[in-house]
């Protein structure tokens, strides 16, 4: 368990969970795993970057003790309160009494709450800075960056950003660095990642970037508490985090149903032909047996969302009705749709999920389409042509 450098007498002391696969509870997956990703700072003051998850904490420790005594860490930086990121921090203060905790007043809090410790804790504000030494941290507060208590870290003399929850990505790997893993998939994580955890707060993103250029910061490394460290070109991850904070749309159509008996699936597979036979991109996925993290990915930068669902006691199946509740969480922008359905002796499912999707802010561009029991030819080909209308409105 050896530490990674990352910058002079700067090292990465954190942990691979290769075998993670939800997160958030279930409402996250994580096909590829994930990291806790703690750093290393040796100065006069030797100090330790946030923490990992508790059951971590030995990785943690000895990646510390390959450099230096985990006794020695005289500071801890708490830029977040979550416990993927301060379950070790128990263990590290029993190893290290004495050191000093710098976090928010909210981070304070919040720890306080979660382990009684009644620790040495220093709150900071945006813009205050304390000397290592050699170094200087100067700290900046981003609430909602996606915890009221988030806070950025950032080393001047080596311009390394340590922004915790911002521009990660749930991605185990036994490489540390953008420059060694596949952009393929360092980028598909990264998208994945703000479309379920920050997309909601996008305008505070916007802006927090837009405050973090103001100060006019050199950065070299941008070394996010989850996944690859940002060190060929950190300004990529910053970039993309201000088109999906300024929720940028394109042609493209998700298409997200569920079906009872087939029939809607019916329905969905020819409105999906429509749109493509009048060239827009489109995504199908029956909810039930799809990964919703995915879905959503795919929505962000959709400007079509078209919901279905067969109805079952007047109203949605409950697959389709716990998506929009997620959906609806998410705060989308810029986007347009419709609803679509089939129903037996009565409706109910399709006004449902038009009413969800105008209190999640998307445009009804077209009125809800229904069918009752197994649609016909003329109607699959109604459906057809509402895939192609809808198309038109996309352009």
């Amino acid at each position: 368990m050896k530490a990674v450098k990352i910058a002079e007498n700067i090292y990465w002391v954190g942990a691979v969970d290769w075998n993670r696969r939800t997160f958030h509870g279930n409402t996250y997956t994580t096909k590829r795993g994930t990291t806790y990703n703690a750093y290393l700072i040796i100065d006069d003051k030797i100090t330790l970057v946030d923490t990992v998850m508790s059951e971590f904490k030995q990785e943690m420790i000895e990646r510390i003790n390959s450099i230096v005594s985990a006794e020695k860490i005289n500071y801890i930086i708490a830029n977040h309160v979550e416990k993927d990121h301060s379950g070790a921090l128990p263990d590290i203060m029993k190893i290290c009494p004495k050191a000093k905790i710098f976090g928010s007043a909210k981070c304070k809090d919040g720890l306080d709450k979660h382990y009684y410790g009644n620790w040495d804790f220093q709150t900071v504000r945006t813009g205050e800075k304390i000397s290592l030494g050699k170094k200087t941290l100067t700290f900046l507060e981003a609430p909602m960056l996606h915890w009221p208590d988030s806070m950025f870290t950032y080393i001047a003399e080596d311009a390394v950003l340590m922004p915790n929850d911002a521009f990660g990505q749930h991605y185990a790997s036994a490489k540390r660095f953008d420059d060694e893993v596949p952009e393929c998939e360092l980028m598909d994580e990264a998208a994945k990642y703000y479309a379920n955890i920050l997309w909601p707060f996008s305008p505070l993103v916007a802006k927090k970037i837009e405050d973090v250029k103001k100060l006019n910061l050199p950065i070299k490394v941008i070394a996010p508490s989850h996944g690859i460290i940002w060190r060929k070109d950190p300004m990529k991850i910053v970039n993309a985090y201000m088109k999906w904070a300024g929720n940028t749309v394109k042609p493209k159509a998700v298409i997200v149903y569920e079906t009872m008996w087939g029939s809607t699936a019916k329905m969905a597979s020819a409105i999906a032909e429509g749109l493509a036979d009048n060239g827009i991109e489109v995504k199908l996925y029956d909810i039930a047996v799809t990964d919703r993290t995915e879905v959503v990915t795919e929505m962000m930068d959709a400007k079509g969302v078209i919901i279905g669902s067969s109805t079952h006691d007047n109203d949605l199946l409950s697959a389709i009705g716990g998506f929009l509740i997620f959906f609806k969480g998410l705060k989308p922008k810029n986007k347009m749709g419709f609803s679509f359905g089939s129903y037996g002796w009565a409706g109910g499912a399709v006004a449902t999920i038009e009413n969800e999707l105008k209190a999640s802010g998307v445009e009804i561009a077209m009125s809800g389409l229904s069918v009752k029991y197994a649609p016909s030819e003329d109607e699959i080909r109604a459906c057809y042509n509402r895939g192609m209308e809808f198309a038109g409105k996309l352009k």
